[in-house]
């Protein structure tokens, strides 16, 4: 029996978006910061695969928000659903991209050239479709690829609740076909890695991984009063970190990982002493969003005011970055973010 009891927010899955955003950050600096130990090095490397949870997340949370509105509501509830996305979205980052644009003409006016400022692709990134198949490489904020690819997602999600009722399956099929999902795109992308050619293959990444995101919701609402499915969670994430180290490839195993880390993750939360919960963690993931995009483009800014050598930053300098980033994030959520939000979702 499904407990339909009303559900607030999660306050462990909020906070640890804010961590995944970091790993996103150092993973961009990570060959610039000078003396960084070997280790770090490598697993901030990996930070690219934040995205993946960020894509199995937004699944969770808006099937967990939005599935039993629109169902209800029927197609009335669908504008009003991509009313709250855009405005989630898309404000932020036009000003993300207005200060890349301010950036790439002020290398035109000093004679510099930067062939990430592709000025004949900017109406795609304005209207976030720039990673739809529409372009070879990614451009002007890097970042926002994955916005873009979850603007695909929030568009077909609709269709997605309408087609089916994750809560009338049994849990065995629901795990098989999370379990054939994250394998089709394994097999899809054909390569070791998930960071894979993005242009190519980042909007399916999403798709996949935001469908799986909502399973695990599902599984989640079926199972979030049962302590054996916490023993069961911890169990097979444990089995997958020890087969990735063992080789197998991140493609195959990563997302099952990630997904599995999810649901433990809304599993434990509101329980004594989670990190993820703290006031603190939670504000860095309140404002995680304009972390994310923000922090590309203050990078290339700080390295042209800041930084001679961009192999060799010392670490003093990258915590001014760090500390600028963060700065940049608390005054674009309360500044855009969200007086921009309200804004939209009254009109």
């Amino acid at each position: 029996m499904i407990d339909r009891a009303p559900v607030h927010e999660l306050r462990a899955l909020t906070g640890v978006r804010g961590i995944a955003a970091w790993f996103v950050v150092f993973y961009h600096i990570r060959l610039s910061i000078a003396g960084l130990p070997t280790v770090l090095r490598e697993v901030f490397a990996k930070g690219y695969l934040a995205v993946d949870f960020f894509f199995l997340l937004s699944g969770f949370v808006i099937w967990l928000t939005w599935s039993d509105r629109i169902r209800s509501g029927g197609r009335a509830s669908i504008p009003r659903f991509l009313q709250k996305r855009i405005a989630r979205i898309w404000p932020l980052h036009l000003v993300t991209l207005g200060g890349a644009v301010a950036l790439a003409l002020l290398f035109r006016a000093t004679g510099r050239s930067d062939p990430q400022f592709a000025f004949p692709e900017l109406p795609l990134h304005v209207l976030l479709l720039q990673n739809w198949g529409f372009t070879h490489h990614l451009a002007w904020n890097d970042p926002a690829w994955s916005i873009s690819a979850e603007l695909g997602a929030y568009l077909l999600f609709p269709l997605l609740v309408m087609a089916v009722d994750w809560r009338r399956l049994p849990s065995a099929v629901l795990l098989a076909l999370a379990g054939l999902l994250l394998l089709a795109l394994h097999l899809a992308i054909g390569s070791p890695t998930l960071g894979t050619d993005i242009p190519r293959y980042g909007l399916l990444r999403c798709l996949v991984e935001f469908t799986t995101g909502s399973i695990v919701c599902a599984l989640w609402l079926r199972w979030r009063t049962a302590r054996a499915a916490i023993e069961a969670a911890t169990f097979i994430a444990i089995a997958l970190i020890i087969i990735w180290i063992a080789g197998l490839p991140e493609t195959l195993v990563v997302p099952a990982l990630f997904a599995t880390l999810l649901l433990l993750l809304a599993l434990t939360t509101g329980r004594s002493h989670n990190p993820f919960e703290t006031s603190t963690i939670h504000y860095l993931g309140e404002i995680s969003y304009a972390t994310y995009l923000s922090h590309f483009i203050l990078w290339k800014a700080f390295k042209l005011v800041f930084v001679s050598n961009a192999n060799a930053v010392l670490p003093t300098t990258i915590a001014l970055y760090l500390a600028i980033v963060l700065a940049a994030s608390i005054a674009l959520y309360h500044l855009v973010e969200r007086p921009a939000q309200r804004w939209l979702n009254r009109r």
